[in-house]
């Protein structure tokens, strides 16, 4: 079958693409499945990695800014499997295996499907790393949500003058509430002049990198000592897919490696650099990193490209449609920098309320229970959350390549419908 002039969903009329693309994968994987439990199917069909690398038999890792056919996505599929360890086989017995179970695998996909979206916070990582949660010094921020570069320095001066020893500084590209980007450049100055390692959190804003329009929100970037990004955010890429890329290369191998002797034995037949095992801190782990590739492979450089613009498009459309809209208030001044809108909706028994008490304490039960009415509806939904001394507001983000400005103009309505009589 011929796939590449057809559209997946959401595209419009993508419904029996999508449905003959999906069972085109399943036989691929039911193929997969019934080698896996044949005895006389190998357990691997071996090539060094440096001949993957460079490409074999229409084998390519390579990305390309343009996108592939999805034809091209099946064969990449089927060579991924064909080049891979079938670690379900009944002869494979290397390091510890359970085997492969089919419901578990029905479960994963299933899992996959039903996307979720999960968070840390830098204290969290205070507290695990034995540092404790004392010794993570929180930073001022302006009306915007981003850090203030003269406090930072105050700080660390101030914690010096303490005997402390500061060591790591956390700038973020994308807040999770606001969407602010941080001043990076200001930010990388300051760590360069007291030699602080500086981290950018770009878990959700990291994706403005692939936007020739947005990525200058990220100015300094290049400055990191090592950077966070999770595609399973702003990309789309079903959960779980984080990196992590630092600028010093042999810097995680230093750090982490333990040279187990049981899993990474140094006179393998093969270049074991290509063994990543030893460079993290968990060892057995998902390879969550090819689902992202296939996309690439799929939607090239210029897909992601349209599709990060597109959600900051449909983010500026609702942001335009209310910042002037009777019974809206926005939390703060100016067009959003990522997809974060964030507002309070007003009910008419509110508006002509005097500011005060009374009329925050109202406000905050406001958007709850509209939200409450929205899951009992089953509509829609959208986060909210209060944030400092700001009571609750509503925080409509915008990373799902199908939503349209329909489905906006249908979110402000229904929480009209739900808040009117409140």
């Amino acid at each position: 079958m011929q796939f590449n002039s057809l559209y997946l969903l959401p595209a419009k009329n993508g419904e029996e693409p999508t449905i003959q693309f999906l069972l085109e994968v399943v036989e691929i994987l039911t193929n997969y499945v019934r080698k896996t439990f044949d005895r006389s199917t190998k357990v691997l069909d071996f090539h060094h990695p440096h001949q993957l690398l460079e490409g074999m038999e229409g084998f390519n890792l390579e990305l390309s800014d343009q996108p592939e056919s999805l034809e091209q996505i099946l064969v990449d599929c089927r060579d991924t499997l064909k080049y891979g360890v079938r670690t379900g086989h009944p002869r494979f017995f290397n390091q510890l295996s359970s085997g492969l179970d089919i419901i578990g695998l029905a479960g994963e996909w299933l899992t996959s499907t039903a996307n979720t979206n999960i968070h840390y916070s830098i204290k969290k990582a205070g507290a695990v790393l034995g540092f404790g949660k004392e010794n993570v010094i929180l930073l001022k921020t302006d009306e915007r949500g981003r850090v203030i570069p003269a406090d930072l320095e105050a700080k660390i001066i101030d914690a010096k003058q303490k005997g402390y020893v500061p060591l790591f500084v956390n700038a973020t590209a994308g807040t999770t509430v606001y969407g602010a980007f941080d001043p990076i450049n200001d930010i990388a100055d300051i760590c360069e002049k007291y030699n602080l390692w500086l981290h950018v959190d770009g878990a959700w804003g990291g994706g403005l990198l692939m936007s020739r329009k947005h990525r200058h929100k990220l100015s300094g970037i290049e400055r990191a000592n090592s950077v966070t990004w999770n595609p399973h955010k702003m990309m789309g890429v079903p959960l779980q897919c984080s990196a992590i890329l630092v600028r010093e290369k042999g810097i995680l191998q230093g750090c982490n490696s333990m040279c187990a002797g049981y899993l990474f034995q140094p006179d393998k037949q093969y270049d074991v650099t290509y063994d990543t095992g030893d460079k993290a801190i968990q060892c057995g782990r998902h390879v969550d990193i090819f689902k992202f590739w296939l996309m690439w492979k799929a939607k090239g450089t210029i897909g992601f490209e349209q599709h990060t613009d597109r959600c900051l498009e449909i983010s500026e459309y609702l942001y335009n449609k209310i910042k002037n809209r009777v019974g809206y208030e926005m939390v703060f001044e100016g067009q959003p920098q990522h997809t974060n809108v964030c507002f309070w909706y007003i009910p008419p028994s509110l508006r002509g309320m005097p500011h005060g008490d009374e009329r925050r304490e109202k406000l905050h039960r406001v958007a709850p229970k509209i939200k409450a009415m929205m899951m009992e509806c089953g509509t829609t939904m959208v986060g909210y959350q209060p944030q400092g001394d700001k009571v609750n507001f509503f925080r409509m983000v915008v990373s799902n390549h199908a939503v349209t400005k329909s489905d906006i103009d249908f979110l402000i309505d229904e929480i009209e419908r739900l808040g009117h009589d409140l």
